[in-house]
């Protein structure tokens, strides 16, 4: 495994230790693919050392056998396996955890495992990263950035709304894409938030998430990106996780009424 010496400031630095977190449940068709897109990325990192760890929620499919057959060529390839399918946001918990704490990770990523996200666009969010931002967004509502011109319409609607309550409900008006999944984030600055204090399971965590970053002060930036629709399987978003989004949204709001944040 590579090593990284040089510690990593708040600009950052080529020796940081970039951990791409990809939460994972029945994305076989799509994983090796995607784990050889984003190893074809390093020699774009100013020297970085890239790991991509895996956080499979016992896929039926078969996600995780892949993943560990990747491992035994590549070691900074990991899998985090094992635990039954509870939900994006505890997904990201568990990957977040073991990132900065197992992997001692400077940089941390979010991403999609399906291809929604271009691993092209790893660079462009690491060097945004390095000047001077703690938590860069890859936007699909900025200019530039753009979402499916075939999106179902409902996918659109739900994409709307979900940035509406997330902006105008919960109280982040600031950012464009509140619920975009392609983050990076300076790892130093995500020890300042209380992961398990997030009490959320699905894909709230984006806006929960970004609410906390918010309010601790990191630096927000976004960056325009291309999002495309899957090419395997379906969409993983149901209806708890929508309720469980406007349920929190309204509680964000209500603890900054009364001053609990």
């Amino acid at each position: 495994m590579h090593s990284a010496d040089a510690t990593a400031g708040r600009h950052g630095s080529t020796s940081d230790r970039v951990v791409i977190v990809l939460p994972t449940y029945n994305e076989k068709e799509n994983i090796a693919k995607l784990l050889d897109a984003i190893l074809q990325q390093r020699p774009r990192l100013n020297d970085a050392v890239l790991s991509i760890l895996v956080v499979d929620d016992s896929s039926p499919d078969g996600t995780a056998n892949v993943v560990e057959e990747y491992s035994k060529q590549d070691s900074n390839i990991h899998l985090l396996g094992g635990a039954k399918k509870s939900g994006l946001g505890n997904a990201y918990k568990r990957g977040f955890a073991y990132a900065l704490n197992s992997l001692r990770a400077d940089v941390v990523f979010e991403m999609d495992a399906d291809f929604s996200h271009d691993p092209n666009d790893i660079p462009r969010l690491l060097d945004e990263l390095r000047t001077g931002n703690d938590f860069v967004i890859g936007s699909r509502y900025v200019p530039g950035g753009s979402i499916p011109a075939d999106w179902a319409p409902w996918r659109k609607a739900n994409s709307k709304w979900g940035n509406f309550f997330a902006r105008y409900i919960a109280g982040l008006p600031s950012v464009k894409d509140c619920t975009s999944g392609y983050r990076a984030i300076r790892a130093s600055m995500l020890k300042r938030i209380d992961l398990e204090g997030l009490a959320v399971s699905g894909y709230a965590f984006q806006m929960n998430l970004l609410d906390q970053a918010v309010r601790h002060g990191l630096r927000v930036s976004e960056i325009p990106i291309k999002f495309t629709d899957r090419v395997h399987a379906k969409s993983k978003l149901g209806m708890g996780d929508i309720v469980e989004f406007i349920i929190n949204a309204f509680r964000i709001r209500l603890s900054l009424w009364f001053g609990r944040r």
